[in-house]
């Protein structure tokens, strides 16, 4: 019998993150070196492929050092911070920050300057230091409270506006929650924003969906995807046998029974070639005495 082996279509990339990779590899047809500032992706095996065609990751230190020469803005978008740093430095941007992702910034900057005056206060759902969070806080000078959970909000002031906006990938029940318990909190004027991806937020109950109709989901993403945790979480609160990797090569043949129905699943950093590499490699070796 051995194993069934399905990849889940509704996974890979983002469309944020395929032009970003798509820009990227059409600057490199044509020119032999491009700095990327933070990985364009987190996925390693992604990176490595890119590192290959002449993508060179930097840090802001070393884009201060710059001159002269083209740099690219990831998915996850910058703070304003960043595009003067450029201009300084007469660097040249091929800005690839997700238009979803703009969009967010633009309405966080335009609700700041409403409310500032009123010492309102901006509220971001999200990670604490991740690129696209650091990028939102931009928007408001630095003045942006980020709040990773329901505990975080304790340090909000409730007798002042708050303004609710959330990192693009979060999962948008704990956003509902989060809100719910702010609002419930406010004693002055609460306003919240869905500002979750549409095609992060479907992918959640397609997710859980597939989990719970395969016996063994093997997760795929790099160890630095905070989609990928959120994703993974949601993998395993459905499917007690999901197990996350970032290679073929972490894979244990004990996670695995004869006639097993697998999925293989990843984060939206996640390319579709790495999910058919690990399909492959569990079609080719978790076999059973007897059988293939």
């Amino acid at each position: 019998m051995g194993v069934k082996v399905e990849i889940d279509e509704a996974s890979g990339f983002c469309y944020g993150v395929v032009r970003a990779v798509n820009q990227c590899e059409n600057y490199l047809q044509y020119s032999s070196r491009l700095y990327s500032l933070g990985s364009i992706v987190h996925n390693n095996a992604e990176i490595e492929r890119l590192s290959q065609k002449g993508l060179v990751t930097i840090d802001i230190e070393k884009m201060a050092q710059l001159r002269n020469e083209v740099v690219l803005i990831r998915a996850h978008g910058e703070p304003p911070q960043t595009y003067s740093l450029a201009k300084e430095n007469n660097l040249q941007i091929i800005d690839c920050t997700c238009p979803v992702v703009l969009k967010l910034q633009q309405k966080i900057e335009s609700v700041w300057e409403e409310i500032r005056e009123h010492r309102g206060q901006i509220v971001i759902f999200g990670k604490k230091g991740h690129a696209e969070v650091n990028g939102l806080v931009g928007q408001t000078e630095g003045n942006a409270i980020v709040v990773e959970n329901l505990q975080d909000v304790d340090c909000l002031d409730f007798e002042k506006p708050v303004v609710l906006f959330s990192q693009t990938t979060k999962d948008p029940i704990e956003y509902e929650s989060l809100a719910s318990e702010i609002e419930h909190r406010c004693l002055a004027k609460f306003t919240k924003y869905d500002t979750i991806c549409r095609q992060v937020a479907t992918r959640h109950d397609k997710l859980a969906s597939f989990a719970r109709n395969h016996s063994v989901i093997v997760f795929v993403c790099g160890h630095e995807s905070s989609n990928g945790k959120v994703l993974f979480n949601l993998c395993s609160g459905h499917n007690p046998r999901a197990y996350m990797i970032e290679r073929p090569e972490m894979i244990r043949r004990d996670w695995f029974q004869d006639g097993d129905n697998v999925g293989v699943c990843g984060a939206t950093s996640t390319p579709m070639w790495q999910l058919e590499e690990v399909a492959s490699y569990i079609r080719k070796n978790i076999t059973f005495a007897g059988l293939n």
